[in-house]
Order: structure tokens, then sequence, then C-alpha cells
């Protein structure tokens, strides 16, 4: 029996033979399928943390379920591929490096005709460190100490005192201007470690060799420390131009995982959580759009209780010279809502996602709050009732008894950039308008 046979559903998923007898599945993010697997082949399909298998009726078959989770992995010689549910583009969109979408246009065709998400990213990782270091490899002052035999910068007197009288070496301490800072040091771990990613195009291979030669003399982290340091630092006009390469830096050290055989790259992993990317690209998009009237704060953890024993972790908060003004919860994938909410007007949550934004307006005293989710991967789509313009799709309940008003927005990425934009300037126009009735006058 051969590791992968076929599927039942062949419009919905697809195995082709590659060269060298490897077999390749295509699934889709949130979906099952049935597949012919072999015991062991479905074992290790199972103890991956993407990817969920349980046995079918018929022996030999195995369902195959996906989750959250896109991008591409192989287990001996089968590559699984999880495709997103949103237009390619738009899956580039959410990645919210600060690019335009242009930027982009070319490694989005890719991943549409070849399904491989890494080499792609690679690719445009490649373009945009080079267009970043174009402008001149960034330098900053660093702090140096060190034992010199002649004076540099100043004495330092603490460690000098403590050598009872000698005198040379003397405890320098001194200021060096130097190229050998975090931001550089970040990229050239990302370079090094997308240098190894099988498929990259020649071209691009050769950008990310001129930038590790651009970068010599940059000491190189592991990618844990690497990603340590991208998390410290501090952005200003000064290394501005260097936020889009840091954060696709920064998907490639986090996500990507490498197998080595006989000294080349024989296989990789790279499997991008589409419940943290949209949690990111929303809170970044309502930063930019409520910036000087609402303060956007995400994962606050206030208290549900009065001696503080049970913390609560809304996904968003609005606050307002230190008051808490409004709240919304994110939630890329609904299941999907009660058979009697059928004929609702709007997208409908899930009971417990109504019950915990309640628990979030109730701790936090607020008239309303707000659950906003992906159109795309729900199935509860049919929604008729819009905001004036036509760019989000809205549902508002309203609690018995307390008058609490809890708002269900989707947001729906099949659209342009564009019509993106929009249905996120609607979304802060209304979460203003919730902030403002929250206001007791």
């Amino acid at each position: 029996m051969s590791i992968v046979d076929g599927a039942v559903r062949p419009d919905a998923s697809e195995m082709v033979r590659e060269a060298g007898g490897d077999h390749r599945i295509v699934l889709h993010e949130w979906s099952t399928e049935r597949w012919r697997l072999d015991d062991d082949m479905a074992r290790r399909l199972g103890e991956t943390p993407w990817i969920s298998v349980a046995t079918d009726r018929e022996a030999g078959w195995w369902k195959v379920s996906t989750r959250h989770w896109v991008g591409a992995f192989s287990l001996g010689d089968l590559r699984v591929i999880v495709r997103p549910k949103i237009r390619p583009e738009n899956l580039f969109l959410l990645l919210e490096v600060g690019l335009p979408f242009e930027a982009w246009q070319a490694e989005a065709i890719d991943y549409a005709e070849n399904d491989e998400l890494l080499p792609a990213l690679v690719s445009f990782f490649a373009r945009t460190a080079e267009t970043t270091l174009a402008r001149g490899l960034f330098h900053h002052y660093r702090r140096e100490e060190d034992d010199l035999l002649a004076l540099r910068g100043r004495i330092d007197f603490v460690r000098q005192l403590r050598r009872s009288g000698v005198l040379v070496p003397m405890a320098c301490s001194w200021d060096d201007f130097t190229a050998d800072v975090d931001e550089n040091r970040c990229l050239m771990a990302a370079i090094r470690l997308a240098l190894r990613v099988p498929d990259v195009p020649h071209d691009d291979r050769r950008r990310l060799r001129r930038l590790l030669a651009a970068l010599d003399g940059v000491a190189e982290p592991t990618a844990s420390v690497a990603l340590d340091r991208l998390d410290r630092i501090q952005y200003t006009r000064l290394n501005e131009h260097y936020r889009p390469a840091l954060r696709l830096a920064r998907l490639i050290l986090a996500n990507c995982t490498l197998q080595d055989l006989h000294g080349d790259t024989a296989a990789s992993a790279f499997m991008l959580d589409m419940n943290e990317l949209f949690e990111q690209f929303v809170t970044s998009r309502l930063q930019r759009e409520l910036r000087g009237r609402l303060e956007v704060k995400a994962q606050s953890r206030p208290h549900l209780d009065i001696d503080q024993r049970v913390q609560i972790r809304p996904d968003l908060t609005f606050r307002q010279y230190s008051e808490t003004l409004g709240v919304a919860d994110l939630k890329y994938k609904l299941t999907d809502a009660d058979s009697s909410a059928a004929d609702a007007v709007g997208p409908l949550a899930r009971h417990g996602d109504y019950y915990q934004l309640l628990a979030y307006t109730t701790a936090l005293n607020l008239p309303e709050g707000t659950l906003i989710y992906c159109a795309d991967v729900n199935e509860n789509e049919a929604v008729e009732q819009r905001f004036p313009d036509g760019s989000l799709a809205k549902s508002t309940i309203t609690v018995r008894h307390a008058g609490t008003q809890l708002h269900t927005i989707a947001i729906d990425l099949s659209g342009s950039p564009s019509d993106i934009d929009a249905q996120i300037t609607a979304l802060a126009e209304h979460l203003a308008r919730s902030a403002k009735c929250s206001v007791v006058p």
C-alpha cells in the first residue's frame, strides 16, 4: 500500500507525484478529508501540532482535519500543504509588513500557482531586505567595555580600583558607532536561515548572498536570541525603514524549521497561525485608524471579580485618558451558530463567545462590546445588515435585564486591499461611536 492512494473528494484536495517518488497532498484550512494512509504515516501526521487524524469506518482510510494553520511541512517522502481559505494576496496582506500591495504582488501570484508559501515569502524578504540595505547599513552607538594598554574613551574607575594598584591594562569604556547592532544582527540570522530554504529562485538566492556580503562583520545570533531581540527593538525615524524587513525576518525565524540531509536542505516546515495573523492585522490597522482618538491596547489583563482573583484577557480594549471606554474580542473562526438562529439577519456568534464578551463588558462596566471575526473562513456568511457604505456586515443582540449590546462584525477578506481598508475604517468608526456611548454625561 502506498503512503497516500487518493482522496474521496478530488475537488477539495489533491495528491500529485513529485520527482524522486515523493508524494504531496494539498488541503485547505478548516477542512476534513478522507485519505488512504498506512498506519505509521497516520500516527506521525496525528502527532504534528497542525493536523489531526481520526480513524474512519473503512479500514485503511483516515479522516485528516486541518484547523487554523497554513503552510507546508514534510514527513519522510510525504509533503503536506495546507492552503488558506482567503485569497493568497490577502494572506500577504495579513502579514502587515507596512508595504503597499504592489510590493508582494509577484510573490502572491507565485504562491497561488505553486502552493509553497515559504519560498514565496523568502523571495519577498530578499527583495525587501535588499531595498532596505540599499539606503546604507544602519549604525548606532553601542557601549563597549574592555581592558586596554592605551586609554580609549573613559576609564571605568569601578573596575580599575578593584585591581589593587595595577595601572595597565586599563579598564576602559567607550561608545562605538557601529553597524553591529540588533537590527542588522536579526537580519543576518534570518538571511542565513533563508539561504537554506529549498526551491527559492536563483535570483533571490543571489540577493541573499549579496546581503550577507553587505552585512560582513555583523555578528549572527541564534534564531531564539534574534527573536528575543526583535521584540525589544524600538523604532525611531532613524531605523523606521528597517521595520518591513524585520517583520518578515521575524516570520521566517519564528515559523520556519529545516531538516538537513547530507549537508543539504531536504525539507522544510513553515506553518503560520491564522488566528494570530488575523489578530495582529486587525489590531495594527485599528491602532493606525484610531490614533489620536482612542488608545488601542492589546491583551490587557483586568480582573472579573472585586477581589482580583479571576483574570480576564480581552483581545482589545479602547482607552482615553487612562479610562477604558470600549472592548472587543477577535475570533478568526467561529463555530456554527445554533440552528434556531439560522434565519437571523446578520452574522451571529456561538453562545460561548457572547458569554465571554458579556463578561468583559460587565467587568469593565461598559454598555457595549464588539466581536470581530473573518467572514471568509466561516459558514455563516449570509449577511444582509450592513453599514451605510455597504462595507461591513453587522448584527447586534441586547442582553435581557442588562441592556448590554453585543455587536458581531464580519471582516470580508475576499476583496481587494482597498476594500479591506474601507472595512477597517468603518470598523474603527463603529468602535469610536461605541466608546462615546460608554461615556456617562
